[in-house]
């Protein structure tokens, strides 16, 4: 005799409870959180913290370059899908980097930072994909969709599914929202960056080793360019088109960095996000 707390093997009902075991297990794996391993190189570390904050950007760059479209009040569908989003920013990142990630078999980059990557690109697609409805809305303007919004909804998508810190901060001086206050790191780092004699090329990646080699902190400078300043240009106070007073920034100041911090896992367990990003 079977009980009717036990299911035969064979049966539908016995089949249907191995699918639903089945799902479960496949959920939990693909919910797990980044861990990086004691075999994980410091050079690796870095190398993966570098390629991380060039992807973002190169999604912040890609938004950018597409404001005046996404902005077009008379414009109803945009065309800007998140797997146009994605293919521009792939360019943009390639053009930085030399790395194909449309065939992430064949890019010569840390094993640790594939999965992380494909990740972000997929967390950068869905905050795309949040904003369709207004960016395709007829007579609207501004849709909130900048490139800093993008970086910090992006940032913040990522680091809940990773647990690895991934942040856009800014100088005082140029600081909108209190929750992406720099930590003393970045702001000690921000204030070397800001000195004039800095090349403004974009390229000044700042990466720091601690505790013998297992974390690393990485950051990108973010310069103004041109098309920054009708936000955060002159005349200083005066409302910009999200509604913020301007700052009375010039081309070539210091707006910012992207900053991540990557930490082997000795004991395990996913690495410390010491912070939450917040909105813009």
């Amino acid at each position: 005799m079977i009980s009717r707390t036990e299911t035969p093997i064979g049966s539908s009902r016995y089949r249907s409870a191995c699918l639903r075991a089945c799902t479960v297990v496949l959920i939990s794996m693909l919910s797990v959180p980044f861990v990086s391993s004691a075999d994980d190189s410091a050079a690796d570390l870095q190398e993966t913290g570098r390629l991380l904050i060039i992807l973002l950007d190169s999604g912040r760059v890609t938004i950018g370059r597409s404001q005046a479209l996404l902005n077009d009040a008379s414009k109803a569908d945009k065309g800007f899908t998140p797997e146009v989003f994605a293919s521009e920013t792939l360019a943009e990142f390639k053009t930085r980097t030399g790395y194909d990630l449309n065939d992430p078999t064949h890019a010569q980059i840390p094993a640790m930072a594939k999965p992380l990557l494909e990740r972000l690109l997929e967390e950068s697609k869905k905050t795309v994909a949040s904003y369709q409805t207004v960016l395709n809305m007829p007579g609207l303007g501004y849709k909130g969709l900048i490139p800093a919004t993008f970086g910090t909804e992006t940032g913040t998508r990522f680091q809940n599914w990773s647990g690895l810190y991934l942040k856009q901060t800014a100088p005082e001086r140029f600081l909108r929202n209190p929750k992406n206050k720099p930590d003393p790191f970045e702001a000690a780092e921000m204030e070397k960056l800001a000195k004039s004699g800095v090349p403004r090329d974009g390229k000044q990646i700042v990466t720091e080793l601690s505790g013998d080699g297992k974390s690393v902190r990485v950051l990108l400078p973010l310069f103004y360019e041109t098309s920054c300043l009708s936000c955060h240009g002159t005349p200083k106070g005066e409302r910009d088109i999200t509604g913020y007073p301007r700052e009375g920034g010039h081309e070539g100041d210091l707006g910012g960095v992207i900053s991540v911090k990557i930490e082997q896992n000795r004991a395990g367990a996913p690495p410390i996000a010491d912070h939450q990003p917040g909105s813009r």
